[in-house]
């Protein structure tokens, strides 16, 4: 009995936790609306958010570009097809890698920042002084930091998604030995409407995962220093695995409405 008493107990404590973030996801974006607007809180997260996580991003997208166009370039050489990589790589980088990367790469690293911000401030009861003052903890904190995110991922992952291309070009002209005229023209033929929405419809589905979770995992964290540090790991964790669940929905959904575009 015990397997299943802690399956339940598990189940339980799932079903509690998401109902709470539900609730906490609801307050955040209430948040978003009306008076007043911390202008320079937010630009601030804009620039810790995007400009901080630029070189991980571009280090991330020239590397796994070079090493996707390698393989592939091989692969389809067997077959006499190497004119194809370009049309390739900008199926799999706009529609999956460089959405999910980008994703990836800021949840590890802005995710444990804001939930151990957050967390430290609660643990030192700096938030317990914002409700005295009449600050409400959730509008100053993080609203700023999910409006950043909102505006900083989709602006990453397209930064990605080029420097994937054009490492995935470097090995076209250098190893594959193909032309930059082939390889170019293959990549802007797959530039339609339905690779394009994909491309920019999963970073901002991926922004509000990262901020409902990374913030939540911040207010609620409990138990001193201990504690923060555990909900950051768990930020971290949580916030990577939904991601990837999320991109399998988001593609599901988004074919379902727009096959016919791609």
């Amino acid at each position: 009995m015990k397997p299943v008493q802690f399956l339940i107990e598990w189940f339980k404590h799932f079903a509690y936790e998401s109902q709470r973030l539900f609730i906490f996801s609801g307050r955040m974006v209430a948040s978003l609306y009306g008076r007043p607007f911390y202008v320079s809180e937010t630009f601030e997260q804009m620039y810790l958010i995007g400009v901080g996580s630029l070189f991980l991003v571009v280090l991330t997208g020239i590397s796994a570009g070079q090493g996707m166009a390698l393989q592939f370039s091989n692969e389809l050489a067997d077959f006499g097809s190497k004119n194809y990589l370009g049309r390739i790589m900008a199926i799999a980088i706009i529609r999956e890698l460089g959405p999910v990367l980008t994703g990836v790469m800021v949840a590890a690293r802005v995710a444990s920042g804001i939930t151990a911000e957050i967390g430290s401030m609660k643990s030192s009861k700096q938030l317990d002084a914002m409700v005295a003052f009449g600050i409400d903890p959730i509008k100053k904190l993080a609203a700023p930091r999910l409006i950043a995110l909102i505006v900083m991922v989709p602006v990453l992952t397209i930064v990605c998604d080029v420097i994937a291309i054009v490492g995935g070009w470097m090995i076209a002209i250098f190893i594959s030995h193909i032309t930059s005229l082939t390889y170019w023209t293959a990549v802007i033929d797959r530039l339609n409407f339905g690779n394009l929405f994909i491309g920019i419809a999963k970073p901002f589905v991926f922004a509000f995962v990262i901020g409902f979770i990374s913030c939540y995992k911040g207010f609620t964290a409990e138990g001193g220093t201990k504690g923060v540090g555990r909900a950051t790991t768990e930020s971290v964790v949580i916030a990577s695995i939904t991601i990837l669940i999320a991109n399998f929905i988001v593609t599901k959904v988004v074919y379902s409405f727009l096959r016919g575009y791609f």
